[in-house]
């Protein structure tokens, strides 16, 4: 019966070692779900640019060109960001497994979590500047000029 309350608390032990990256994978679907609505808005201004738009001085070829470049640029960013965060979030379920087999095994995976768990953040910080850099594209492509109301 002993044995059996400790391999309990074991397995106790490693559900509580686990929530600080269950946690992070929270975080992570969270940016995810922000990426992917600015990717498709991203996709719908193309699109739209694409099909609808008859070119005229309000919208002359040149503009329109101009901005589907950026556009394209933008798009290739914040699908790296995606891939990017993905990659983290399959790095940080590779440690709350390893972090179970450690228990169930008995077998020392220090290293192996280590380096996971450095593996993904790593992934996230290039997923995030990768974010980033699409952010600040977009903040400099895109202008709002209000006038005055009359």
């Amino acid at each position: 019966m002993e044995l059996f309350q400790g391999k309990i608390n074991d397995i106790a032990g490693a559900i509580q070692l686990a929530l600080g990256p269950v946690f992070l994978l929270t975080g992570i679907a969270a940016m995810l779900n922000v990426m992917t609505n600015r990717l498709s808005r991203i996709i719908d201004r193309g699109r739209f640019l694409t099909e609808h738009t008859d070119f005229s001085p309000k919208f002359p070829k040149e503009k329109v060109n101009e901005e589907l470049t950026v556009l394209e640029k933008r798009r290739h960013n914040t699908s790296m960001a995606i891939t990017m965060c993905t990659v983290a979030a399959l790095l940080i379920c590779l440690v709350i497994v390893t972090l179970f087999m450690e228990e169930m095994l008995d077998i020392p995976f220090n290293r192996v979590v280590g380096i996971l768990f450095s593996l993904a953040i790593l992934a996230l910080v290039a997923g995030l500047s990768l974010f980033l850099k699409e952010v600040h594209l977009a903040s400099q492509t895109i202008r709002i000029i209000t006038t005055p109301k009359e």
